[in-house]
């Protein structure tokens, strides 16, 4: 069995003259990271690695989940191109992962986000909003060998509200 938990990054900032990978979070993304990270600890499996996109707000959002679920930030795993916006570089990705982990936390970016879970889950999602977390789960021994899994949950911060 293969745990995969998408965590679309929080709501970033527009306001300052930046580059797109350089975006940081806003204040209200920065209190639904902390919402929805508060409210996951039933729902994540007993031992797991966290990935995350090297853009701002994703790291950002990862810091707090990290912090909010006593998982140590040192052990992060950041990864350069987690930063797409393309489900099938997504997917790429996640099939390359070691299969000595049964589960990955992953921290990354819409569109691809949206449609890797519309692809792989058994739930149609329109949109995963920003901080949004979904749970999938995979009948598979290999991660190079994932697909139709099952939506074991979401949670997104208009549910917390």
């Amino acid at each position: 069995m293969k745990n995969l938990i998408l965590i679309r990054h929080a709501k970033s900032s527009w306001e300052a003259p930046l580059k797109d990978f350089d975006r940081p979070l806003m204040k209200k993304g920065i209190l639904d990271a902390h919402e929805v990270s508060s409210n996951i600890s039933n729902f994540l499996p007993k031992t797991y690695i966290m990935w995350s996109s090297t853009a701002a707000r994703a790291s950002e959002t990862a810091l707090i989940f990290a912090q909010n679920i006593s998982y140590p930030i040192e052990s992060i795993v950041y990864k350069d191109d987690l930063y797409t916006f393309d489900d099938k570089q997504l997917e790429k990705i996640i099939k390359s992962c070691d299969n000595s982990f049964e589960s990955v936390i992953l921290f990354g970016h819409n569109e691809a986000i949206t449609n890797f879970v519309n692809k792989f889950g058994d739930v149609f999602i329109e949109n995963v909003p920003t901080s949004g977390f979904v749970s999938l789960q995979f009948d598979a021994e290999s991660w190079n060998t994932i697909n139709k899994g099952k939506t074991h949950k979401t949670i997104f911060p208009k549910d917390l509200k």
